[in-house]
């Protein structure tokens, strides 16, 4: 095991309190053994689990701040990418739904792919979204999953098996001063939160939900 709650817990703390406590969420975390209900799409070794009255800020935009968190962490701490997968961000099982929800669309994709013969492009993913599609189809003969484009607008493709990849459809005009959402992790198998400024001038200070040292 490369990481454990112990190892990073300090590290964690020095990059995490003072980014909550100066931003003004009202959100607390803790540090946990990973454990995951899916662990041929993720196998965290150490998650950080959040709570508080700004979760739901956390989750917006299909987890937008959340991702954004996490990948500022990983390069704060010199996590490299090929161990991003190692340390995972979480709020509300938010994880986990959002696994269950890309099996469902791409088994519902891949029944219309079969029945029109025309590939079906998803919208950019992250490499972890993107694993969840690939695994999800491993077993079919019909059609095939493939990712293409680049960078944050790198997406899933389901194409018939007898046909050959098509180009990724061109990037949406990025919008002023937003930021790459793609973190790090293995393929196959952020942008930026608005400022919210401070409440009550200063903004009330965070709490942090202190494990019990074993």
């Amino acid at each position: 095991m490369k990481y454990s709650v112990d190892s990073l817990r300090p590290k964690l703390e020095h990059f995490l309190d003072p980014l909550l406590s100066r931003s003004g969420f009202e959100l607390t975390y803790r540090l946990a053994a990973g454990n995951s209900a899916h662990p041929e799409v993720e196998n965290p070794e150490v998650t950080v689990q959040f709570s508080g009255e700004d979760t739901d800020l956390l989750l917006a935009n299909r987890a937008e701040l959340l991702l954004a968190l996490e990948h500022l962490a990983m390069e704060s701490l010199r996590i490299p990418p090929e161990d991003h997968s190692l340390v995972s961000f979480d709020a509300n099982d938010y994880r986990l739904l959002r696994i269950e929800e890309l099996r469902m669309s791409a088994m519902a994709a891949a029944d219309k792919v079969k029945k029109t013969h025309v590939p079906f492009h998803f919208n950019p993913m992250t490499s972890r979204e993107r694993r969840v599609i690939h695994l999800a189809l491993r077993e079919e003969k019909d059609l095939r999953s493939e990712s293409v484009g680049v960078g944050p607008s790198r997406a899933v493709v389901i194409v018939p098996a007898d046909m050959p990849t098509p180009p990724a459809p061109p990037a949406p005009p990025r919008a002023f001063n937003r930021g790459p959402r793609e973190g790090g992790g293995s393929d196959r198998g952020h942008r930026d939160s608005g400022d919210r400024g401070r409440r009550n001038g200063g903004g009330r200070p965070f709490r942090r939900d202190r494990n019990p040292r074993p």
